[in-house]
């Protein structure tokens, strides 16, 4: 690989751009292509997602695109974003073991505390040994720096909190897909932005997005023998990856000396980073806040999930997975608009226009009904 970037840098050609135009052309192209044999394995030895309490779905469909995913991210990121594994050396481990835990879940279905054991585990690979950890707030709520303990516990909290928030959003086809495509396009737009020094990240989110759109081709299929599911193993690759980007991107403002480095300043960053990922912070914070006010416990699985609700009004799963997404890139926008006022204003208004984004389909469902009442 060096001697072929020595050969771009000689003719003149930008390695930088190669590297993304490859990693996502590899990428969408492995996953494209190992998909149908994933297809046809799972329907001969019937390893299906059964329709149950919470599904959208009503007949059995693979449900192990998310082994895909790994094999498309875990070659094409080796190849064109290779530095990121020398600078977070417990990176690749931490993929490795989602993918055993997720491929065993959506198999024979783990037992909960099983996957939270692992997910422990691979939270304090990347945080303690990769150091990739939030290390200051910003000045939410009063708090700036956090001391080393702190900001352990409360980043393992955050990886474990979106890597499973992630997967609760898994509820209709192309949510969990083209929502990933989305925070990830964001957060590559935001790293190009900000330096050469970020580069490999922004390779890591071209293919991620290349990956995905492969997954949704057959995600989104109207043909009941090419559709498949990410299942738990591809929801929790991308919620672990979004969840490293995400925190990667808070610590590069944060006001730092080192050799080679330019220097950043946003005052906002943690609050745009949760305008970025605000569907499933949302989703998740709103199912267990409905579960615990109906007096379930908040692992108890239920239709209160946004897209669950969009449903109810008869609408498609693409509308649905359409409509969701346009409203909290309004959010997103609205975030970047008002990045320089006070962040925890900033903050307040995020998480207002998210949860009102939850409870809309409520108030057109309820408006609804009074209408067909009154008639």
């Amino acid at each position: 690989m060096k001697n072929f970037e020595l050969f771009l840098s000689e003719s003149g050609i930008s390695i930088f751009y190669v590297k993304i135009g490859l990693g996502f052309l590899f990428a969408f192209l492995i996953t494209y292509f190992s998909i149908p044999t994933i297809i046809k394995i799972s329907r001969r030895k019937n390893l299906m997602d059964e329709p149950g309490i919470r599904s959208s779905h009503l007949r059995k469909i693979p449900n192990l695109g998310g082994i895909a995913i790994f094999y498309s991210i875990g070659i094409s990121a080796s190849i064109f974003a290779y530095e990121l594994f020398d600078l977070y050396k417990f990176l690749f481990a931490s993929l490795i073991i989602l993918l055993y835990i997720g491929v065993m879940d959506d198999i024979v279905v783990m037992r909960a505390y099983k996957k939270l054991v692992a997910q422990i585990i691979v939270s304090s690979l990347i945080v303690i040994g990769s150091d990739i950890r939030i290390k200051s707030l910003f000045g939410i709520l009063g708090i700036y720096e956090l001391g080393y303990i702190v900001s352990i516990l409360f980043s393992i909290i955050t990886f474990i909190v979106l890597i499973n928030a992630f997967n609760l959003i898994d509820g209709i086809d192309g949510l969990a897909g083209g929502y990933s495509v989305i925070c990830s396009g964001l957060f590559g737009i935001s790293y190009y932005r900000l330096g050469e020094y970020n580069y490999p990240l922004v390779v890591l989110s071209a293919i991620i997005i290349g990956t995905v759109l492969a997954f949704l081709y057959y995600n989104l299929s109207n043909y009941r023998t090419n559709k498949i599911f990410m299942g738990d193993t591809g929801s929790m690759l991308l919620g672990f990856l979004l969840a490293f980007t995400s925190i990667c991107f808070i610590d590069i403002f944060i006001d730092k000396e080192l050799p080679n480095v330019p220097r950043y300043h946003l005052q906002s960053a943690p609050a745009i980073a949760v305008a970025i990922l605000i569907l499933p912070i949302v989703d998740t914070l709103n199912v267990i806040i409905v579960r615990l006010c109906n007096k379930k416990s908040p692992f108890d699985a239920d239709k209160n999930h946004i897209h669950h609700k969009l449903l109810k009004l008869d609408l498609t799963h693409r509308r649905s997975t359409f409509y969701i997404i346009v409203y909290y890139l309004m959010i997103v926008t609205v975030a970047y608009y008002l990045r320089h006022i006070n962040i925890n204003l900033l903050l307040l208004i995020i998480i207002l226009l998210g949860f009102f984004g939850a409870y809309l389909p409520d108030i057109i469902y309820r408006l609804r009904n009074n209408k067909k009442i009154s008639i």
